[in-house]
């Protein structure tokens, strides 16, 4: 009896799979590395458990990876760069004083910079994990029930004539 391609094209690929996935390869990109169709790689998750999870795993390990990339990002932080200097050196006569040559050069060196807080990574974060108090586009008004609160804020008119205390004309 012939071996199925999973058995002889898959199973063997198993730590590729995971390898793959943590690298941020979609689904199809992984099918694609195995030689099979999206549709035929559901039914190897679904048929193989350990296809399945090979799969979880490498996924898991890069969600948490960028999850506290994201999180870093939302409070800002320290980050060393590296950076390059133009440096101007001049050489005297030690006996007369007088400039024999002056040249530069290139010298790298680190330096340490603030990455501020990300206002839309602050946004996506609030507005993932807690969609009860944070959203991007507020909810219809619900009515008159005062339990079904929208999202909209209703501000008062503006009276024009009183603006910064003088009458306008």
């Amino acid at each position: 009896m012939a071996k199925s391609k999973y058995e002889t094209h898959v199973l063997p690929k198993l730590d590729l799979v995971e390898a793959w996935a943590r690298d941020g390869l979609v689904e199809k990109q992984i099918a694609h590395n195995l030689g099979v169709a999206v549709s035929t790689l559901n039914l190897y998750k679904k048929d193989h458990p350990e296809f399945s999870e090979a799969l979880a795993r490498g996924k898991e390990v890069v969600d948490v990876e960028v999850e506290n990339d994201l999180l870093k990002k939302c409070h800002g932080y320290n980050a060393t760069v590296k950076k390059t200097f133009k440096v101007k050196e001049v050489e005297y006569d030690p006996d007369t004083g007088r400039r024999l040559r002056e040249y530069e050069r290139l010298e790298t060196g680190f330096d340490e910079v603030h990455i501020p807080a990300d206002t839309t990574a602050i946004m996506f974060w609030l507005a993932n994990r807690l969609k009860g108090k944070w959203a991007y586009k507020p909810q219809e008004d619900k009515g008159d029930d005062p339990g079904q609160e929208g999202g909209v804020v209703l501000l008062p008119a503006v009276d024009e004539t009183m603006l910064d205390g003088e009458e306008t004309k």
